[in-house]
Protein backbone atom coordinates (compact mmCIF):
# COMPACT_ATOMS: atom_id res chain seq x y z
CA UNK A 1 0.00 0.00 0.00
CA UNK A 2 1.34 3.47 -0.99
CA UNK A 3 1.85 5.58 2.19
CA UNK A 4 -0.29 8.43 2.24
CA UNK A 5 0.67 11.79 3.00
CA UNK A 6 -0.83 12.98 6.39
CA UNK A 7 0.35 14.85 9.45
CA UNK A 8 3.08 12.48 10.87
CA UNK A 9 5.39 10.49 8.89
CA UNK A 10 4.79 6.52 8.71
CA UNK A 11 4.81 3.22 7.27
CA UNK A 12 2.11 0.90 6.09
CA UNK A 13 1.49 -3.21 5.78
CA UNK A 14 -1.57 -3.24 4.61
CA UNK A 15 -3.97 -5.99 5.86
CA UNK A 16 -5.19 -9.27 4.33
CA UNK A 17 -8.91 -8.47 2.75
CA UNK A 18 -11.59 -9.63 4.71
CA UNK A 19 -15.11 -8.85 5.57
CA UNK A 20 -15.64 -5.53 6.27
CA UNK A 21 -13.40 -2.70 7.60
CA UNK A 22 -9.41 -3.84 8.46
CA UNK A 23 -8.74 -3.55 11.53
CA UNK A 24 -5.60 -1.49 12.68
CA UNK A 25 -2.52 -1.47 14.92
CA UNK A 26 -0.68 1.73 15.16
CA UNK A 27 2.85 1.30 16.05
CA UNK A 28 4.46 4.20 18.65
CA UNK A 29 8.56 3.90 19.19
CA UNK A 30 10.51 4.58 22.02
CA UNK A 31 12.75 7.51 22.80
CA UNK A 32 15.42 7.95 20.27
CA UNK A 33 14.19 5.21 17.60
CA UNK A 34 12.21 5.55 14.16
CA UNK A 35 9.47 3.79 12.96
CA UNK A 36 11.93 1.21 11.60
CA UNK A 37 12.04 0.33 14.63
CA UNK A 38 8.97 -1.70 15.68
CA UNK A 39 8.13 -1.95 12.35
CA UNK A 40 10.36 -4.88 12.27
CA UNK A 41 7.42 -6.70 14.11
CA UNK A 42 5.09 -6.91 11.33
CA UNK A 43 5.61 -9.68 9.15
CA UNK A 44 5.39 -11.76 12.32
CA UNK A 45 1.83 -10.24 13.32
CA UNK A 46 -1.69 -11.53 12.37
CA UNK A 47 -2.28 -11.32 8.65
CA UNK A 48 -5.75 -9.43 8.78
CA UNK A 49 -4.30 -6.43 10.26
CA UNK A 50 -3.16 -3.20 8.90
CA UNK A 51 0.28 -2.23 10.72
CA UNK A 52 1.19 1.39 10.73
CA UNK A 53 4.28 2.62 12.31
CA UNK A 54 4.48 5.95 13.10
CA UNK A 55 8.09 8.51 13.34
CA UNK A 56 7.68 10.79 16.12
CA UNK A 57 7.75 14.53 15.15
CA UNK A 58 10.84 15.91 17.43
CA UNK A 59 14.49 15.07 15.85
CA UNK A 60 17.44 14.01 17.85
CA UNK A 61 19.72 13.19 15.27
CA UNK A 62 19.98 10.92 12.31
CA UNK A 63 17.00 8.68 12.09
CA UNK A 64 17.03 8.96 15.57
CA UNK A 65 13.10 10.99 17.36
CA UNK A 66 11.59 11.92 20.16
CA UNK A 67 7.78 12.04 21.20
CA UNK A 68 8.70 14.20 23.89
CA UNK A 69 12.32 15.83 25.88
CA UNK A 70 13.39 14.09 28.24
CA UNK A 71 16.28 15.30 31.16
CA UNK A 72 17.89 11.71 32.37
CA UNK A 73 19.69 14.09 35.11
CA UNK A 74 16.91 15.99 36.94
CA UNK A 75 17.77 15.62 40.29
CA UNK A 76 18.56 11.87 39.65
CA UNK A 77 15.36 11.24 37.76
CA UNK A 78 13.51 11.21 34.84
CA UNK A 79 11.79 14.46 33.79
CA UNK A 80 9.89 14.54 31.31
CA UNK A 81 8.53 17.78 29.20
CA UNK A 82 4.92 17.06 29.80
CA UNK A 83 3.69 20.09 27.97
CA UNK A 84 5.66 18.45 24.73
CA UNK A 85 4.24 15.00 25.57
CA UNK A 86 0.66 16.31 26.17
CA UNK A 87 1.30 17.89 22.60
CA UNK A 88 2.82 14.74 20.56
CA UNK A 89 -0.36 12.94 22.12
CA UNK A 90 -3.14 15.42 20.36
CA UNK A 91 -1.03 14.89 17.24
CA UNK A 92 -1.29 11.32 17.45
CA UNK A 93 -4.98 10.90 18.10
CA UNK A 94 -5.13 13.68 15.04
CA UNK A 95 -3.14 11.25 12.96
CA UNK A 96 -5.32 8.61 13.76
CA UNK A 97 -7.97 9.83 12.85
CA UNK A 98 -6.20 10.95 9.52
CA UNK A 99 -5.41 6.94 8.78
CA UNK A 100 -8.63 5.90 9.56
CA UNK A 101 -10.62 7.96 6.80
CA UNK A 102 -7.27 7.23 4.31
CA UNK A 103 -6.94 4.09 4.38
CA UNK A 104 -10.39 2.55 5.31
CA UNK A 105 -9.63 1.12 8.39
CA UNK A 106 -12.20 0.34 11.67
CA UNK A 107 -12.62 3.13 13.80
CA UNK A 108 -13.79 0.36 16.11
CA UNK A 109 -11.22 -1.94 15.94
CA UNK A 110 -8.00 -0.05 16.89
CA UNK A 111 -4.72 -1.70 18.82
CA UNK A 112 -1.99 0.49 19.72
CA UNK A 113 1.39 -1.01 20.43
CA UNK A 114 3.75 1.45 22.02
CA UNK A 115 7.20 0.41 23.35
CA UNK A 116 9.01 3.03 26.39
CA UNK A 117 7.61 6.64 25.03
CA UNK A 118 5.33 4.89 22.74
CA UNK A 119 3.96 2.93 25.83
CA UNK A 120 3.74 5.78 28.04
CA UNK A 121 1.54 7.68 25.31
CA UNK A 122 -0.69 4.67 24.47
CA UNK A 123 -1.36 4.22 28.30
CA UNK A 124 -2.29 8.17 27.81
CA UNK A 125 -4.41 8.06 24.56
CA UNK A 126 -6.30 4.97 25.44
CA UNK A 127 -7.22 6.78 28.98
CA UNK A 128 -8.12 9.81 27.34
CA UNK A 129 -10.03 8.52 24.33
CA UNK A 130 -11.46 5.00 24.98
CA UNK A 131 -13.91 5.26 21.90
CA UNK A 132 -10.55 5.65 19.82
CA UNK A 133 -8.97 2.18 20.92
CA UNK A 134 -9.86 -1.13 21.60
CA UNK A 135 -6.48 -2.95 22.04
CA UNK A 136 -3.21 -1.09 23.82
CA UNK A 137 0.03 -3.24 24.18
CA UNK A 138 2.23 -1.36 26.44
CA UNK A 139 5.77 -2.56 26.20
CA UNK A 140 8.25 -1.24 28.93
CA UNK A 141 6.28 1.69 29.66
CA UNK A 142 4.15 3.39 32.89
CA UNK A 143 1.26 5.58 33.31
CA UNK A 144 2.24 9.12 33.24
CA UNK A 145 -1.05 10.80 34.78
CA UNK A 146 -0.47 14.06 34.34
CA UNK A 147 -0.65 14.02 30.80
CA UNK A 148 -4.19 11.80 30.72
CA UNK A 149 -6.97 14.80 29.68
CA UNK A 150 -8.40 16.11 32.82
CA UNK A 151 -11.28 14.50 34.00
CA UNK A 152 -10.53 10.74 32.62
CA UNK A 153 -11.61 9.09 35.44
CA UNK A 154 -15.51 9.97 34.37
CA UNK A 155 -15.06 7.63 30.53
CA UNK A 156 -16.27 4.54 30.17
CA UNK A 157 -13.86 2.14 29.85
CA UNK A 158 -15.77 -0.91 29.24
CA UNK A 159 -14.48 -1.65 25.75
CA UNK A 160 -10.63 -1.51 26.72
CA UNK A 161 -8.36 -4.52 27.30
CA UNK A 162 -4.58 -3.60 27.60
CA UNK A 163 -1.46 -6.26 27.70
CA UNK A 164 1.40 -4.62 29.75
CA UNK A 165 4.94 -6.06 30.18
CA UNK A 166 8.26 -4.81 31.77
CA UNK A 167 11.82 -6.31 31.90
CA UNK A 168 12.43 -7.30 35.83
CA UNK A 169 15.86 -5.34 35.39
CA UNK A 170 14.99 -2.38 33.44
CA UNK A 171 17.76 0.19 33.43
CA UNK A 172 15.46 2.68 32.05
CA UNK A 173 12.26 2.97 33.48
CA UNK A 174 12.34 0.96 36.67
CA UNK A 175 10.29 -1.82 37.19
CA UNK A 176 8.58 -0.68 40.14
CA UNK A 177 6.80 2.11 38.32
CA UNK A 178 5.54 -0.23 35.55
CA UNK A 179 4.62 -2.65 38.81
CA UNK A 180 1.45 -0.02 39.84
CA UNK A 181 0.15 -0.25 36.29
CA UNK A 182 -2.24 -3.12 37.41
CA UNK A 183 -3.67 -1.51 40.32
CA UNK A 184 -3.96 1.56 38.53
CA UNK A 185 -6.06 -0.09 35.74
CA UNK A 186 -8.22 -2.25 38.43
CA UNK A 187 -8.79 1.03 40.04
CA UNK A 188 -11.01 1.76 36.74
CA UNK A 189 -12.65 -1.54 36.48
CA UNK A 190 -10.11 -2.22 33.24
CA UNK A 191 -8.83 -5.61 31.93
CA UNK A 192 -5.20 -5.63 32.06
CA UNK A 193 -2.48 -8.81 32.06
CA UNK A 194 0.52 -7.78 33.70
CA UNK A 195 3.88 -9.94 33.02
CA UNK A 196 7.60 -9.52 33.86
CA UNK A 197 10.37 -10.95 31.74
CA UNK A 198 13.93 -11.67 32.98
CA UNK A 199 15.44 -8.78 30.15
CA UNK A 200 16.05 -5.02 30.53
CA UNK A 201 14.74 -2.20 28.55
CA UNK A 202 13.72 -4.77 25.71
CA UNK A 203 11.32 -6.70 24.24
CA UNK A 204 11.93 -10.99 25.18
CA UNK A 205 11.26 -13.48 22.54
CA UNK A 206 9.02 -14.67 25.03
CA UNK A 207 7.77 -11.33 25.43
CA UNK A 208 6.88 -11.30 21.80
CA UNK A 209 5.16 -14.59 21.76
CA UNK A 210 2.85 -14.03 24.63
CA UNK A 211 1.78 -10.44 23.45
CA UNK A 212 1.00 -12.36 19.91
CA UNK A 213 -1.01 -14.60 21.33
CA UNK A 214 -3.21 -11.88 23.40
CA UNK A 215 -3.30 -10.56 20.64
CA UNK A 216 -4.52 -13.08 18.51
CA UNK A 217 -7.61 -13.33 20.91
CA UNK A 218 -8.81 -9.83 20.67
CA UNK A 219 -8.78 -8.42 17.09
Amino acid sequence: MQTKDLSLYHLVRPGKKTIGQTPVLFMLHGYGSNEDDLFSFAGELPSELCIISIRAPHQLMRSSFAWYAINFDADANKWTDKEQAKASLNSIVRFIDQAIEAYELDPKNVTLLGFSQGAILSYALALSYPKKVKNVIALSGYIEEDIIVPGYTANSFSNLSFYCSHGSVDQVIPVQWARKTPSFLKALDIECVFEEFPVGHGVAPQNFISLHRWLVQRI
